[in-house]
């Protein structure tokens, strides 16, 4: 029984980084190389949401030490956001997040071009030389 009890305790120490960390910043790479947004959205809420729980167990510490099962309760709640059948991060961020954002005014306004922001002819073509420059190997030989 001793055994089984040791097994289960590095289970569950290998759970949390693998669910919390691991398979998200895989998942989090992926949807970066992909053409959609949707699953952009869904990691950099997820990201969103596991910092400001980090900062908060950061700051109520002393408070979380008492709660013996907080571990276990947080495990399951990141596992909820990171799976992709039920895309927790996505929902909790778009019914409470931005609800509370837009509530206190902080909406999203379109962004203008300013005349300053809009590159010329002579600009586009300084840059596409820039980055043809770095962009090409020299060959040795």
């Amino acid at each position: 029984m001793g055994q089984f009890w040791t097994i289960l305790t590095h289970l569950h120490s290998i759970a949390g980084p693998s669910v919390m960390l691991l398979y998200p910043l895989y998942a989090s790479i992926q949807a970066i190389e992909s053409p959609s947004k949707l699953d952009d959205q869904q990691w950099l809420a997820y990201w969103i949401l596991y910092s400001f729980i980090t900062l908060l167990e950061m700051a109520l510490e002393s408070l979380i030490c008492w709660i013996p099962i907080w571990y276990d309760l947080k495990l399951v709640l990141m596992a909820w956001m990171v799976l992709p059948q039920f895309k927790g991060a996505a929902f909790i961020y778009d019914k409470f997040v931005r609800e509370k954002l837009m509530n206190h005014g902080a909406k999203r306004e379109a962004i203008k071009p300013t005349p300053s922001s809009i590159a010329s002819p002579k600009d586009k073509d300084k840059i596409k030389k820039f980055v043809s420059f770095g962009s090409h190997k020299k060959v040795l030989g």
